[in-house]
């Protein structure tokens, strides 16, 4: 176990590690200093890690930035950010993408179990997961508009790739919340249940993800993940170059 000490941690049970956001008094509000440390976790990760969970402590997934850190004067303050020279500051804010973007990993499956606010951060944090379960109480917005900022943390595309250029604008521009309901009518979740039923529904989506060997469902992943940017004929090719690899593999005569 990787200890909470700046609000988030990382448990490892087999195959299955969890990133809990622990500071539920203020609703799991994120720092620089906990994308830090989830970003770290990539490097902790052990290797037979297969399913990665990013959940939240209390009654809130997480309520996005934390604006008693960020408005103050210290390290990661919009203040000090704004000093910065542009690259820099671009750098800096690389940086803080990485606590995100490492759940994007080719051989693990992220989901985010998400109950109560998912806001601006938060939402963010569960796009960059590769599947949502959302409990019904669930309230998602893309909320930085509020504060004259853009969504930085890797979460734009993301929701461009679920529902579409006009849609995600109209999120992002608006900073308007939405309930689960919309969220699964527009494709950001992969299933809703009641919050009571939450962590066992996870459970179980963990285990039917376990229950295959994992080389098949890295390729699938990589197959689908990859599907956007390729022709048909591209994505033709990949298929059979990953069907290959499995036939070798399962015959014995894999590299």
């Amino acid at each position: 176990m990787t200890p909470g000490a700046v609000g988030v941690r990382l448990d490892c049970d087999g195959p299955v590690a969890t990133v809990t956001l622990c500071r539920p008094d203020v609703l799991n509000a994120q720092t620089p200093a906990m994308w830090r440390a989830m970003s770290d976790f990539s490097r902790d990760l052990p290797g037979d890690v297969r399913v990665v969970v990013v959940r939240g402590e209390g009654r809130a997934f997480s309520a996005g930035l934390d604006l008693s850190v960020a408005g103050a004067s210290g390290p990661g303050s919009f203040a000090e950010l704004a000093t910065l020279p542009e690259q820099e500051c671009a750098d800096r804010i690389a940086e803080f993408q990485a606590g995100f973007t490492w759940l994007h990993r080719p051989d693990v499956v992220s989901v985010a179990a998400v109950q109560g606010h998912a806001i601006g951060a938060g939402f963010q944090l569960a796009l960059a997961c590769d599947l949502r379960v959302l409990a019904a109480d669930a309230k998602l917005s893309m909320a930085e508009v509020t504060l004259g900022l853009v969504p930085d943390l890797a979460g734009t595309k993301r929701l461009v790739e679920l529902v579409g250029y006009a849609r995600a604008l109209e999120i992002c521009a608006t900073g308007r919340r939405m309930d689960a309901a919309e969220a699964d009518r527009l494709g950001l979740a992969t299933l809703v249940v009641p919050a009571t039923e939450l962590d066992a529904t996870v459970r179980d989506l963990a285990a039917g993800l376990l229950a295959h060997p994992r080389d098949a469902v890295v390729e699938i992943k990589a197959l689908l993940a990859g599907a956007a940017g390729r022709s048909h004929a591209e994505q033709q090719r990949a298929e059979r170059e990953a069907q290959t690899r499995r036939l070798r593999d399962l015959a014995g005569r894999g590299e």
